[in-house]
């Protein structure tokens, strides 16, 4: 911020040097993130840009060089007789006696003062110009100037170095003085000059010119001084390079200093000093003012020109890059003289110069004196440029509703109004150098002509979808140049997909327009989606935003539903203005019906369009709905139905290589789309099952289904369909119901996994959530929310099909907002429903796009238009997939087993997982210590690392609780046999474990078959624990191969993998965990394996179970082989290869506890859930502790006994974010202690990413750093110090906040509450929240919002709508309910506390052991109403069923009005757990001084506590920790502003 004279030299280092010759160096750095972000943090800093007058939006013609009055109305009357949009006209010097400011001349501008009068008559505005010289000479006649001599009387102008003599100077009057608008009295002068003329001579506004300021004169009529002001050592590369050229000298004083210091605030001052004039004089009414002259915060008050350009081809360029620099500067009302100032312009180049023109912001054709006329109609009113600029002015008039919206924007947020490509495609580096075109807002690209003779065009096309606005078909192109065609009358206008743009009917001015009918142009995007705002008020009256005398729109169109939802409505349009039309650009085919529905206060009512109201351009894809009357200030709703033949298509030939014949031959629909995605295969509307038998009780339904014959058989023959099929429905209780479809005449495979159902049903209908209704041809289910109506899942759709290895089902869903199904890798958190399928198989399958991998979890929850939240369960093991399509609508398709589905109703989605635990099992609680940091590395060489890392962990003072080994440990990974290179392992781990530190192995469950002695085989094999194939065929093991080597081998890894694994890996075995004798050997095996190595959890892992080989050894599965391929195959990983693709043959058998036997084919998702339960029982009984598993995969209700890890992800910046969308999947899934490798499994990490990973892997429920053998080391200490010190650092906010970590873990145990939680599960009824997945809480109240990107240094973040505190510094963000960008250098993660809540913490250690004794901390965020609570759990951190045992504490904590109080809600806590209370921070105490706290005992003693109160933060600091107040008694902290 400096405003003397300077320059900048920019150097291709890339480097800028700044050189000035005063002042100081004060910068302003603003990060932004976005270039969109810097503006708008800019402008915060100088101020945003006020709201231009509606009118002042139009047409604009002025001349330097009108003679008199009569050719300024000729110029009117002509453009006027051509029907030219036209809202102001100017008059220049012209108008003035002898260009003297404040007189006209009343010879040749007699009539003047009835000019304003004139244009008023037909809807048109009046500005005059005012420059600031005035002259010292006489007006005519010898009258006196009484300008001049009120301004001497008062002192007004700027003085020689003397500060009393008036600088005389020249310009237009001739000799003049300058005013000094940075004096009061000259301000005073001024306000008082222009308000006596503007009762002199009407007018509506005001353009300011010469003010920079300009003087015909070297400095003065007398010269400049010879000093370092006038001629300083350094000058600048400025005009003349002489300071004074032009201008005035530069030792002239003004109030604010000498004129070198504040020449450039000159216009600037002069700004201020008009808008007082303006307020004076149009006092409520908003006016305009225009300034040639400016600096940073002029944008608040004026618009500006881009000064008296030339009529060339170069100039009509250079006008785009200026607008858009004036951008940046936060003046959005700019625009340059159109046509040119200088010369005579061209036909051609005034008819270009036009159609780019009539989308400047502030758009005015302008020229000088001496050369001819160029207003439009100069040209001959039937010319092209006059046909031309009425085509262009009347589109800028039908969009000056968005324009107008955009100032708002401006106004509001700090948005640019004309834009840079690249602000809005800036991760496109092709937009970079963009500057023949720009943008309007996000929505509207404008690609004008500007060079002579040409046609064509090579313009860019960012990537997005784009509709041409003129001819409405959508590009073919995105992201790429292309050669657009625009012939002598048409310039490139664009609208993107997403955009929707109120328009209104235009008309010859804005007078006129605004009386006419509004309308919207929605353009869809590639998600059939869009969205838009619109702002409107009287157009003229100053601060309606800040009155609220103002609309405010919020349009959204999503799936076929347009929502036209006001969110302010404080302004009454007298002209009672409608909604006429709407446009709908993208829609794929013709509506079959479109209805309207009015949100009112006492009701909605629907109703629907006429048919004749409604028209399709099929060629363009266009709808148009006419003569609509949708009130403006009103809240509706338009939905349109399309053809079902698309959108309700559901896929009859899921399979590649679909055909009309194939199609026909199952009974079905052939019709190609030209629609991506959409089937042409599909089923027939009746395409299913029919209801042959109903009955209802009141604890459910029972529904006898027989398939309808009309159709083929499914089409799979060896897949036979089941003709009759059994349904019950189940009212289990108020919130939960069950769904289940049979083979009543069969025994088909049913999932063994045991559900916690209510032991009686909810018979009382009043108490259920949910009505239930059949619906008899298709069959289908409908369940409807009872307090809102929502459909939350309608069956009643063609397609149900029964066979014995392919079982499908379709339902329609509320709305487009489904989260769940895994386990997979999704880009987003939401479910893209644009023809997704998504396959469901555990697998050993690193994680990655559309790959099963390896878990299984059928379940999903749903969130309704309402905001309430449903989740639905399919319990079915089978292989199976899931597509979703746009309708919205899901199908299931399995290849086995049943349909078993359990619905909860929630209504808030936190209670929806809450209900589904209660379902499933309610997560488990780990051990305290598991909380800790961890780490391990697949590639240990021998024990001696580990001794190293935990050496130079310890040494660098880095939180760290848990230490692993990998299969490394293992000799020849052999399951419980110690490798010879790590024979000091064993006193190792001792070690460590009496330095407090714990430890954890990995077991695999493949058993080496290949030794002549290893116990753990002989007595599997003698126990009979290992799976073999079905006796029938032999009794034989079913071996595959895993990670043992054979005995007696040297493995060299150079070779392919196949061959390493032919030559080199032994076969294996795997153990049947289903069984319960499988179950004792795997304890005696654990037990064996902790006497001879002592371990604190266990990591099961490759519990797909994963082989590396196909099947068995040798690829030959014995029986059936549908089982390996069967008829239909879900789009698997490598489904080519079939099931047993890196697994077992489908025909091995397994048999359940109760002794059935069952099919691998059946069971194999079930596999790891089988592992989980006897590993943790095993590790419980030999450690005698709680410990923790962590187990690779997973299916519903394994959450009861183990966490899980995400698998082997790779070192990339993706894997960020998208291991935030698993965790809070598997928050869905009911298994809350989750977390991702930090810095990632496969690839060497990179040193940024691993930090930014570091900072948020310390968030993990499960924070561990694990990479894979062959990458280099990325634990904490093997980058450097500042690494090092930024891992410590934020792990040991993680240690501090433990407490509430573990307190959270508690409320999932018992609550089934999640830990890890999106956003919209504490903010549902903010729909930004249900799309946000790259930030998370923990719990309630804990907000965190990481670095994600490679080079980010400041991160977009949402802040809900709460108080939120900064975690760091205490303070209150003051932001709520909108996107903030928050500075995020490499060693900051963004935290925020919410307002209300307690939080529990203690000062942290290098490990748990001894965090846990220090005393107890309260961090008490107050909300807005000075209240908060919390809770906190305390135990032993690895006793056994603490909580079920009552050996526990739990407290209470609530604030309010000055008084933080506790109570004990249990407490059966052994002594030797007891903790103090420590320290307690107040955020939001106020900024009135407390002087006073004390703490209130249980025995009523009163205790004075040390504080400090900081009054900028706001934070009080209590410190109770001398009075050792136990946290297990009852006691109250009060705080006074006096005593």
């Amino acid at each position: 911020m400096n405003s003397n004279a300077m320059e900048v030299t920019l150097q291709p280092a890339p480097a800028v040097t700044y050189r000035t010759i005063g002042g100081i160096l004060d910068f302003y750095i603003l990060f932004g993130d976005t270039p969109e972000q810097v503006v708008q943090e800019f402008l915060v800093l100088i101020g945003r840009p006020v709201i231009p007058p509606y009118w002042s939006l139009g047409f604009q013609i002025s001349r330097w060089g009108y003679g008199n009055l009569s050719e300024v109305k000729q110029t009117v009357e002509r453009n006027r007789a051509v029907a030219l949009p036209y809202d102001i006209q100017y008059t220049d010097i012209d108008y003035m006696e002898d260009k003297k400011d404040f007189t006209y001349d009343k010879l040749n501008f007699n009539e003047l003062p009835q000019f304003a009068d004139y244009l008023h008559e037909k809807g048109q505005k009046y500005i005059i110009i005012l420059d600031p010289a005035i002259a010292t000479s006489k007006r005519v006649g010898n009258a006196p100037y009484g300008s001049y001599d009120r301004g001497t009387e008062k002192n007004a102008w700027v003085t020689e170095s003397d500060g009393t003599t008036p600088l005389l100077g020249e310009v237009w009057p001739g000799e003049t003085v300058f005013p000094d608008y940075t004096s009061q009295s000259c301000i005073d002068w001024w306000i008082d000059e222009y308000e006596q003329f503007s009762r002199e001579i009407k007018h509506d506004a005001l353009w300011i010119d010469m003010n920079e300021v300009s003087n015909f004169k070297k400095g003065s009529n007398k010269g400049c001084d010879d000093n370092n002001l006038n001629y300083p050592p350094y000058t600048p590369k400025i005009l003349d390079e002489v300071m004074f050229s032009k201008t005035l000298c530069m030792d002239a004083k003004q109030a604010w200093g000498n004129h070198y210091d504040v020449h450039s605030l000159y216009g600037y001052s002069m700004v201020l000093a008009t808008e007082k004039a303006l307020q004076r004089v149009f006092a409520g009414n908003r006016t305009l003012m225009l300034t040639r002259s400016s600096f940073p915060g002029v944008g608040k008050y004026s618009g500006h020109w881009l000064g008296d350009n030339a009529a060339n081809w170069n100039d009509i360029k250079w006008a785009i890059p200026g607008m858009l620099e004036f951008g940046l500067f936060g003046v959005p009302y700019i625009g340059a003289d159109i046509c040119g100032f200088f010369d005579d312009c061209s036909e051609e180049l005034c008819r270009r110069w036009m159609q780019v023109g009539a989308f400047y912001p502030f758009s005015r054709n302008h020229n000088a004196e001496g050369y001819k006329p160029q207003d439009p109609a100069a040209f001959g009113p039937n010319s092209l440029l006059v046909e031309s600029s009425k085509h262009y002015l009347r589109i800028r008039y039908t969009l000056l509703p968005y324009l107008y919206t955009l100032f708002y924007k401006a106004h509001t947020t700090g948005e640019t109004v004309v834009r840079p490509v690249m602000h809005e495609f800036y991760s496109d580096s092709a937009t970079w150098t963009v500057d023949r075109q720009f943008l309007w807002g996000k929505h509207l690209l404008i690609t004008p002509v500007l060079d002579p003779g040409v046609e064509k065009v090579y313009a860019y096309i960012p990537d997005a979808t784009w509709y041409d606005y003129e001819t409405m078909e959508r590009l073919a192109d995105r992201r790429k140049y292309v050669d657009m065609h625009l012939p002598a009358d048409k310039l490139g206008l664009h609208i993107r997909g997403g955009a929707i743009l109120p328009t209104q009917r235009p008309d010859v001015t804005t007078v006129y327009s605004r009386r006419n009918p509004m309308g919207l142009i929605v353009a869809l995007d590639d998600n059939n989606q869009a969205a838009g705002e619109l702002f409107w008020d009287d157009g003229d009256s100053r601060e309606t935003v800040k009155t609220g005398n103002h609309v405010h729109y919020e349009f959204s169109a999503v799936n076929g539903m347009l929502k036209m939802q006001v969110t302010h409505s404080g302004y009454k349009d007298p002209n009672n203005l409608k909604f006429e039309n709407i446009t709908v650009l993208g829609v794929p085919q013709p509506p079959i019906s479109v209805s309207e529905t009015h949100i009112g206060t006492n009701g909605n009512f629907t109703t629907t369009v006429p048919s004749t109201n409604i028209q399709y351009d099929e060629a363009k894809k266009v709808m148009f709905l006419h003569g609509r009357s949708l009130t403006l200030g009103e809240t509706y709703v338009v939905q349109w139905e399309l053809d079902p033949k698309e959108t309700q298509r559901f896929d009859c030939y899921p399979e590649e290589n679909a055909d009309e014949a194939k199609c026909k031959a199952r009974g079905c629909i052939w019709e190609p789309s030209t629609n991506a995605g959409v089937p042409w295969c599909f089923y027939p509307r009746d395409y299913g099952y029919t209801v042959t038998e109903v009955k209802n009780t009141s604890s459910g339904i029972t529904v006898d289904i027989t398939r309808n014959k009309k159709y083929r058989s499914s089409g799979r023959p060896d897949s036979p369909d089941i003709d009759k099929i059994r349904v019950e429905i189940r009212y289990h209780s108020s919130n939960m119901l069950q769904f289940k479809m049979w083979d009543p005449a069969a025994d088909r495979y049913e999932v063994p996994v045991p559900l916690s159902v209510p032991a009686a049903p909810e018979t009382d209908e009043g108490k259920r959530l949910y009505k239930v209704e059949v619906t008899p041809n298709p069959f289908g289910i409908q369940v409807t929310r009872k307090s809102t109506g929502t459909k939350i899942w309608d069956s009643s759709v063609p397609g149900f099909t029964f066979s014995d290895m392919f079982i499908q089902v379709s339902t329609l869903l509320p709305s487009e907002f489904v989260y769940g199904f895994g386990e997979t890798e999704h880009p987003t958190y939401k479910h893209d429903l644009n023809y997704h399928t998504w396959g469901m198989f555990a697998k050993d399958q690193p994680p990655g796009y559309k790959m099963n991998c390896y878990g299984v979890h059928p379940f999903y929850m749903g969130l309704e238009t309402t905001a309430d939240a449903h989740g639905v369960l399919l319990l079915n093991s089978n292989a199976m997939d899931v597509t979703f399509q746009p309708t919205p609508a899901l199908t299931y398709r399995t290849v086995g087993g049943i349909l078993d589905f359990y619905m909860v109703l929630g209504p808030t989605p936190e209670m929806v997982v809450q209900e589904y635990t209660a379902l499933i099992g309610r997560p488990v609680l780990p051990a305290y210590w598991s909380l800790g940091f961890q780490l391990c590395r697949y590639g240990y060489a021998n024990d001696t690392e580990i001794a190293d890392l935990y050496r130079d962990m310890k040494a660098a003072g880095i939180p760290y609780d848990v230490q692993y080994a990998d299969i490394d440990y293992l000799d020849r990974q052999l399951d419980f046999v110690l490798d010879p290179m790590f024979v000091g392992l064993p006193a190792l781990v001792d070690r460590m474990r009496g330095e407090s530190m714990k430890f954890i192995f990995i077991l695999d469950p493949a058993i080496s078959g290949n030794e002549s002695h290893y116990p753990a085989f002989e007595r599997g094999k003698a126990e009979d624990v290992f799976i073999k194939w079905p006796k029938n065929i032999s009794d034989e093991i079913v071996w595959g191969k895993v990670w043992p080597d054979l005995p007696n081998v040297t493995v060299d890894e150079s070779l392919d993998w196949e061959i390493q694994v032919e030559i080199y890996r032994a076969y294996t075995a795997f153990p049947d965990f289903f069984r319960n004798r499988t179950a004792a050997w795997w304890h005696q095996e654990v037990q064996d394996f902790y006497n001879n190595l002592k371990f604190d959890g266990l990591w099961i892992d490759m519990n797909e179970p994963a082989s590396f080989v196909h099947g068995t050894v040798g690829g030959k599965c014995h029986g059936n082989p549908l089982l390996e391929n069967p008829p239909y195959m879900p789009p698997l990983e490598s489904q080519h290869v079939g099931l047993n693709h890196k697994t077992l043959c489908m025909n091995s058998e397994q048999e359940l506890t109760d002794g059935k036997k069952v099919r691998h084919y059946d069971v194999h998702n079930l596999y790891g859930w089988s592992h989980a339960k006897p590993t943790y029982d095993a590790l419980l009984n030999v450690t005698g502790k709680r410990g923790i598993v962590v187990t690779r995969s997973t299916y519903p209700s394994s959450g009861k006994w183990a966490g899980h890890w995400l698998g082997d992800n790779n070192a990339s910046w993706d894997q960020l974010y998208k291991s935030i969308i698993g965790m809070m999947e598997f928050s869905l899934f009911g298994i809350s202690y989750t977390g991702a490798d930090i810095c990632g499994f496969f690839n060497a990490a990179e040193y940024e990413m691993c930090l930014r990973w570091m900072q948020l892997g310390s968030f993990y429920p499960y924070s561990r750093n694990h990479n894979g053998k062959g990458n280099k080391r990325q634990d904490p200490v093997a980058w450097n110090s500042t690494f090092a010190e930024a891992s410590r650092d934020v792990l040991n906010i993680r240690y501090t906040l433990l407490p509430y970590l573990y307190t959270l873990m508690f409320e999932a145990h018992t609550k089934g509450s999640t830990v890890v939680r999106p956003l919209l599960h504490e903010f549902v009824n903010d729909k930004t929240t249900w799309d946000i997945y790259k930030q998370f809480l923990w719990g309630p109240a804990l907000l965190i919002t990481p670095a994600l990107d490679q080079g980010a240094r400041s991160v977009d973040g949402y802040v809900p709508n709460a108080r939120w505190y900064d975690f760091h510094t205490a303070k209150d963000v003051g932001v709520r309910g909108k996107m903030l960008s928050m500075p995020t250098p490499l060693d900051h993660i963004n935290l925020h506390i919410r307002g209300g809540y307690i939080l529990p913490w203690q000062k942290p250690q290098n490990t748990t052991y001894y965090s846990r004794r220090n005393p107890l901390g309260l961090i008490v965020a107050l909300s807005d109403s000075q209240t908060a609570q919390g809770l906190f759990f305390w135990d032993d951190g690895e006793g056994i069923d603490t909580v079920e045992r009552q050996q526990y504490l739990l407290t209470s904590f609530t604030a309010e009005k000055n008084n933080l109080s506790s109570e004990v809600l249990h407490n059966g806590l052994n002594p030797a757990d007891q903790l103090t209370l420590g320290v307690v921070k107040v955020w939001g105490a106020g900024s009135v001084q407390i002087v006073q706290v004390t703490l209130t005992d249980e025995t009523g003693g009163v205790h004075l506590l040390t504080s400090q109160h900081n009054l900028i933060t706001q934070e009080l600091i209590i410190d109770a920790t001398p009075r050792s107040v136990r946290v297990d008694k009852r006691w109250t902290i009060t705080w006074n502003n006096s005593i």
